[in-house]
């Protein structure tokens, strides 16, 4: 097995007292940063992500697969190039008005800021002009990512969306949704730029959309 399978397996099981030493030794082997990052730790997320939708594990081995892969990006920051995080730009993200969940919003953060972005995290029950006002105080922001896991704040969605649209913020974000009851059809109705089902999907298609 490879050294970055090695990692990708790690983090797919949530081992999270191997990974450092396993991202050591691949570094130690001459796989690339990035490598051990893409290929290793986030396609280990976007496995756990596909498990997740299909209820063959749940929230808990969720966060110790990502609370795995931080501690390895931890490891490997120094090495990558420029330091990774922040080299994509920023990304706003909440959850909308009304909304108290906050462990779907945590994953897709801390998925989102290993694969390269600064996040500004906005926190729960987050006011659509609040939204605007930081897409609009960060021009470097590229991304503006609304969670909701309800289905009665699904209008707080549609609200958040319509107001960075009407705000003119397309013209600077893409704007990401998602959460339990977000489908793509629902996606495509309120305007949004993207949808993801999990916290996996939710880093690479960002890393797609600014690209």
């Amino acid at each position: 097995m490879s050294k970055i399978q090695e990692v990708a397996t790690a983090v797919e099981s949530g081992k999270v007292k191997l990974i450092e030493d396993l991202v050591q030794a691949a570094l130690d082997a001459g796989d690339a940063p990035d490598a051990i990052l893409n290929d290793g730790m986030i396609a280990a997320m976007g496995i756990v992500g596909a498990k997740f939708q299909a209820n063959e594990i749940f929230v808990p081995e969720m966060l110790v697969a990502a609370k795995t892969m931080k501690k390895g990006v931890e490891v490997l920051r120094p090495h990558l190039a420029g330091d990774a995080v922040g080299k994509h730009g920023k990304v706003v993200i909440g959850t909308v008005s009304g909304d108290l969940h906050d462990i779907g919003k945590n994953l897709v953060a801390l998925m989102i800021e290993s694969a390269g972005f600064e996040v500004i995290d906005l926190g729960v029950d987050v006011p659509a002009e609040k939204f605007v006002e930081a897409v609009k105080a960060n021009p470097t922001c590229k991304i503006a990512a609304a969670s909701a896991l309800l289905t009665t704040t699904m209008d707080s969605m549609k609200n958040t969306v319509k107001a960075l649209i009407d705000a003119g913020c397309k013209n600077q974000v893409k704007i990401m949704v998602g959460g339990a009851p977000i489908t793509q059809d629902f996606a495509n109705e309120i305007g949004a730029d993207a949808y993801t089902p999990d916290a996996g999907a939710a880093a690479v298609k960002a890393v797609q959309l600014v690209s």
